[in-house]
């Protein structure tokens, strides 16, 4: 179970990754705003705020990456919990997609992480 448990975080960790590879590198670029659904001129007025929060993400990915080399299950949960609280916040707040893109994905991950 632990096996299952640390792929589960490494790929919680693989969504911020490609998050933060998102809002801070492909904001304002056709693959960016497809994903976000902005116009280019959204894009373009919002792309600072889009990389602050392409920093948070990448945050959360490096912590989660540090729990599962070296700091344990702790940190791990600790995390993950992070993610969870970001993305039901950001599925009340912004759209519901982020509920399944990443509290959900964080959400088997911790079940996994605390029964293995």
């Amino acid at each position: 179970m632990t096996t299952i448990a640390n792929i589960l975080v490494g790929l919680v960790a693989a969504i911020h990754l490609y998050i933060l590879v998102l809002e801070m590198f492909l904001w304002d670029t056709p693959r960016g705003r497809r994903a976000f659904g902005t116009t280019p001129a959204f894009a373009t007025e919002s792309k600072i705020l889009a990389a602050n929060q392409g920093l948070y993400n990448g945050f959360l990915a490096a912590g989660l990456i540090w729990g599962l080399a070296s700091a344990g299950p702790a940190v791990e949960i600790f995390f993950l919990g992070c993610v969870i609280v970001a993305g039901v916040f950001g599925a009340i707040t912004a759209s519901r997609r982020i509920l399944y893109v990443q509290a959900l994905p964080a959400a088997v991950a911790l079940a996994a992480v605390l029964f293995a």
